[in-house]
Protein backbone atom coordinates (compact mmCIF):
# COMPACT_ATOMS: atom_id res chain seq x y z
CA UNK A 1 0.00 0.00 0.00
CA UNK A 2 1.21 3.48 -0.87
CA UNK A 3 -0.27 6.73 0.36
CA UNK A 4 0.37 10.09 -1.29
CA UNK A 5 -0.75 13.16 0.64
CA UNK A 6 -1.15 16.60 -0.86
CA UNK A 7 -2.88 19.92 -0.32
CA UNK A 8 -0.92 21.48 2.49
CA UNK A 9 0.21 25.07 2.43
CA UNK A 10 0.19 28.44 4.14
CA UNK A 11 -3.15 29.96 5.06
CA UNK A 12 -4.30 32.76 7.33
CA UNK A 13 -6.28 32.08 10.45
CA UNK A 14 -9.93 31.60 9.57
CA UNK A 15 -9.09 30.23 6.16
CA UNK A 16 -9.62 26.80 4.64
CA UNK A 17 -7.56 24.05 3.10
CA UNK A 18 -8.40 20.65 1.65
CA UNK A 19 -5.99 17.79 2.06
CA UNK A 20 -6.07 14.75 -0.20
CA UNK A 21 -4.54 11.33 0.23
CA UNK A 22 -4.44 9.02 -2.76
CA UNK A 23 -3.96 5.39 -1.81
CA UNK A 24 -2.98 2.45 -3.93
CA UNK A 25 -2.71 -1.22 -3.09
CA UNK A 26 -4.87 -4.09 -2.00
CA UNK A 27 -7.12 -4.29 1.01
CA UNK A 28 -7.90 -0.60 1.17
CA UNK A 29 -11.64 -1.03 0.84
CA UNK A 30 -11.74 -2.70 4.25
CA UNK A 31 -9.35 -0.31 5.96
CA UNK A 32 -9.80 2.62 8.30
CA UNK A 33 -8.26 5.70 6.76
CA UNK A 34 -7.36 8.73 8.76
CA UNK A 35 -5.41 11.92 9.18
CA UNK A 36 -2.92 12.52 11.94
CA UNK A 37 -0.83 15.57 12.66
CA UNK A 38 2.42 16.33 14.36
CA UNK A 39 3.44 19.78 15.50
CA UNK A 40 7.06 20.56 16.45
CA UNK A 41 7.88 19.03 19.81
CA UNK A 42 4.65 17.07 19.94
CA UNK A 43 3.77 13.47 19.29
CA UNK A 44 1.78 12.47 16.25
CA UNK A 45 -1.90 12.46 17.10
CA UNK A 46 -5.16 11.52 15.46
CA UNK A 47 -7.16 14.29 13.80
CA UNK A 48 -9.94 12.35 12.09
CA UNK A 49 -10.64 8.91 10.74
CA UNK A 50 -13.24 7.20 8.60
CA UNK A 51 -14.09 3.54 8.49
CA UNK A 52 -14.82 1.38 5.49
CA UNK A 53 -18.49 1.85 6.30
CA UNK A 54 -18.27 5.63 6.46
CA UNK A 55 -18.30 6.12 10.21
CA UNK A 56 -16.21 9.09 11.27
CA UNK A 57 -14.34 10.08 14.39
CA UNK A 58 -12.75 13.45 15.20
CA UNK A 59 -10.55 14.79 17.91
CA UNK A 60 -12.52 17.31 19.96
CA UNK A 61 -10.40 20.28 18.91
CA UNK A 62 -11.45 20.00 15.24
CA UNK A 63 -15.09 19.01 15.60
CA UNK A 64 -17.30 21.37 13.64
CA UNK A 65 -14.34 22.74 11.68
CA UNK A 66 -12.89 19.73 9.86
CA UNK A 67 -14.66 17.11 7.76
CA UNK A 68 -13.20 13.83 6.60
CA UNK A 69 -14.57 12.08 3.55
CA UNK A 70 -13.63 9.19 1.37
CA UNK A 71 -13.93 8.30 -2.29
CA UNK A 72 -14.07 4.53 -2.22
CA UNK A 73 -13.84 4.14 -5.98
CA UNK A 74 -10.66 6.21 -6.16
CA UNK A 75 -9.22 5.06 -2.80
CA UNK A 76 -8.81 8.67 -1.79
CA UNK A 77 -9.47 10.29 1.56
CA UNK A 78 -9.98 14.02 2.02
CA UNK A 79 -9.77 16.36 4.96
CA UNK A 80 -11.65 19.62 4.50
CA UNK A 81 -10.31 22.07 7.06
CA UNK A 82 -12.18 25.28 7.77
CA UNK A 83 -11.88 28.05 10.35
CA UNK A 84 -8.24 27.19 10.68
CA UNK A 85 -6.35 28.32 13.75
CA UNK A 86 -2.62 28.82 14.32
CA UNK A 87 -2.68 25.80 16.61
CA UNK A 88 -3.65 23.66 13.63
CA UNK A 89 -0.16 24.21 12.25
CA UNK A 90 1.50 20.83 11.85
CA UNK A 91 2.63 18.21 9.42
CA UNK A 92 -0.43 16.19 8.47
CA UNK A 93 -0.05 12.50 7.71
CA UNK A 94 -2.57 10.14 6.17
CA UNK A 95 -2.86 6.62 7.41
CA UNK A 96 -4.51 3.39 6.37
CA UNK A 97 -4.87 0.56 8.81
CA UNK A 98 -6.67 -2.73 9.09
CA UNK A 99 -6.86 -5.18 11.94
CA UNK A 100 -7.19 -8.94 11.95
CA UNK A 101 -5.34 -11.71 10.19
CA UNK A 102 -4.32 -9.52 7.27
CA UNK A 103 -3.56 -6.43 9.28
CA UNK A 104 -1.57 -3.47 8.05
CA UNK A 105 -0.66 0.06 9.12
CA UNK A 106 0.66 2.37 6.42
CA UNK A 107 1.63 6.05 6.46
CA UNK A 108 1.90 8.71 3.81
CA UNK A 109 4.80 11.13 3.63
CA UNK A 110 3.13 14.09 5.32
CA UNK A 111 2.08 17.50 4.12
CA UNK A 112 2.78 20.74 5.99
CA UNK A 113 -0.07 23.01 7.02
CA UNK A 114 0.91 26.42 8.35
CA UNK A 115 -1.73 28.76 9.72
CA UNK A 116 -0.62 32.33 10.29
CA UNK A 117 -2.27 34.60 12.83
Amino acid sequence: VQLQASGGGLVRAGGSLRLSCAASGSGLSSSVMGWYRQAPGNARALVAEITSGGLTNYVDSVKGRFAISRDYAQNTVFLQMSSLKPEDTAVYFCNAKRWGVFSFDYWGQGTLVTVSS
